[in-house]
């Protein structure tokens, strides 16, 4: 016999699981017991649950895995619930285990007691109770199934008290191995017939393609036929940027050189577009025709209906595409590459801008120089969001961790702190505004704690930026988005970390690489200056691309 807590623990070894990430409560503790005695999986103790919840959904968006993480019942269950929708929307695997009283006899009344199957139900794939030890096994092997399986999610465990001692003969169930289905030969014949028709085709890479090993099909298929390539934000990276087909990444939702570029395409191919992000482009009726190559089907809404669909493993059906395409002697890509070279000149005008306090462009650029070609940057959200999805070039998948789905505050540092954990080797920097980076700041200690070797960037600006962006844009008054800050040097240092402040855009690169050089976590505060964002992310933009 074995009890049910014990258990649990044997199927999430069963699982592969190698850490959860949570905060413990009192109805944890036969659980906790049972992970203790575990040698394959280790616990990270968090400061607060939402960060717990952005550490195992980085785990899930970086292995293809299902990060898990841990709660108690009631408020340490509510404070799961952002990272449950980052994971949900942003297509990240992960499981999620919180606490219960006992459900079969409880002296406390409704103490702490929610429903927390039903708030997890509208954000999860699946939420469910575990009534009986005996059915553990097939409830994790369900619950990683679903996790996994295309389009990845969270899933929602709730594990009451009585059913963790609960004693059964039960035991794990092996994990099972799928292969993804590959695409009908049928559609792949439609979409070669489209793409040898069309006179100026282009591939927009989005989040997709980023989460499965497309980019050696992908690099050969761009490679045959030279056909031009954008990227959303959650696929930058799928191909290196550097590449001289690539156009740029669709950061905002119109008016850009991206957009210019589409424009001038009579076919979009899609690889691994995911409709949670902002639309890189909208469907017309009269308009450019699309093909959509994913694991799923096109959901289909006014902005997106697709006239042809190769569903199944991208990187097989970008193959089989390859291997049936004739280069085609029409094709015509200069009108597109000249809005790339038109970015490109611009680009060079603006990042060179030494201003101080710094300018997002220069410091973008500035960044990119300083840091290896496989380093990894995470990004919390706000209007520097946009200035790196433009601007600094990712050359490798996964190295940009940026959120377009739910696009939520606070998950920049713990997002950070997992991709470290997972790639000890690499430089891995933390890109936070002071608003987003003070919603989880705590995890400072926990990171000082584990030990890692990280970098944490605050762009400094007293406020909202990009609310307040969003409200200059609409003619209102500026109200009601401006705060003080700590002294972030002394905060980081209460922490046991490094503390910095930058004080001229040329001291930076120097303050990047002494960190990059010095064990520890290393927190920079660096002002930052917003107020040319309308200027150049709308009106010039605008302007510019009008004319090409």
């Amino acid at each position: 016999m074995i009890k049910g807590s014990d258990l649990l623990i044997a199927c999430l070894e069963e699982e592969g699981v190698e850490y959860i990430f949570g905060l413990p409560g009192e109805e944890n503790l036969d659980f906790l017991q049972s992970l203790s005695k575990s040698k394959k999986i280790k616990l990270i103790l968090t400061r607060h649950e939402q960060a717990a919840g952005f550490m195992a959904a980085t785990y899930g968006r970086l292995t293809g895995k299902a990060g898990v993480c841990l709660s108690t019942l009631g408020p340490g269950a509510t404070n799961l619930v952002t990272a449950a929708a980052y994971a949900q929307l942003g297509g990240m695997p992960m499981v999620m285990i919180t606490g219960q009283k006992p459900i079969k006899s409880s002296k406390q009344g409704k103490f702490q007691i929610l429903d927390i199957v039903d708030v997890m139900g509208p954000i999860t794939k699946s939420s469910y109770q575990i009534a009986s030890a005996e059915i553990i096994p097939a409830r994790v092997r369900e619950a990683f199934r679903l996790a996994e399986e295309e389009r990845p999610g969270a899933v929602h465990i709730e594990l009451p008290e009585d059913i963790a001692v609960e004693e059964t003969k039960e035991q794990p169930i092996e994990r099972s191995i799928a292969r993804r289905p590959i695409a009908d030969l049928k559609a792949i014949t439609n979409a070669v017939a489209l793409i040898e028709k069309s006179k100026s085709p282009v591939l927009v890479l989005g989040g997709g393609a980023n989460r499965n090993l497309t980019r050696k099909m992908l690099f050969e298929f761009i490679d045959k036929t030279k056909i031009p390539f954008v990227t959303t934000q959650l696929g930058k990276g799928v191909v290196d940027e550097r590449h001289l087909c690539f156009l740029g990444c669709a950061a905002l939702s119109s008016g850009d050189f991206v957009h210019a570029a589409i424009e001038k395409s009579d076919l979009i191919i899609t690889v691994g577009h995911d409709d949670i992000e902002k639309p890189p482009f909208f469907m017309k009726s009269d308009g450019p025709k699309v093909i959509h190559i994913n694991h799923t089907s096109a959901e289909i809404d006014p902005v997106y209906f697709p006239q042809v669909q190769i569903v199944g493993d991208i990187s097989n059906a970008i193959w089989q595409l390859k291997e049936n395409l004739q280069v085609q002697d029409h094709w015509d890509f200069k009108d597109m590459l000249a809005a790339r070279f038109a970015h490109l000149e611009y680009s060079k005008e603006i990042r060179s801008d030494d201003r101080f306090p710094i300018f997002p462009p220069y410091l973008v650029r500035q960044l990119r120089n300083a840091l290896p070609n496989d380093g990894i940057i995470t990004l919390d959200n706000g209007v520097y969001k946009i200035w790196f999805a433009r601007g600094y070039p990712a050359l490798f998948p996964n190295t940009v961790l940026l959120d377009n789905a739910l696009a939520s505050m606070g998950a920049g540092l713990p997002s950070a702190m997992a991709a470290k954990m997972l790639n000890p080797d690499k430089v891995v920097i933390s890109i936070c505004g002071d608003g987003g980076f003070m919603m989880n700041s705590q995890e400072l200690e926990t990171a000082v704690r584990m030990g890692l070797n990280l970098i944490v960037l605050i762009l400094n600006d007293s406020g909202y930026g990009m609310v307040r962006w969003k409200q200059e844009n609409q003619g209102f008054d500026d109200f009601g988005l401006s705060f003080g800050n700590p002294d972030f040097v002394k905060y980081a240092e209460s922490y046991g970390a490094k503390g910095y402040r930058v004080n001229s855009s040329q001291e930076f690169k120097e303050i990047i690489e002494k960190c990059m050089a010095v064990e520890g976590v290393h927190v920079i505060d660096c002002p930052v200056d917003y107020s040319e964002n309308d200027k150049i992310l709308n009106h010039r933009i605008k302007e510019m691309s009008s004319k090409l």
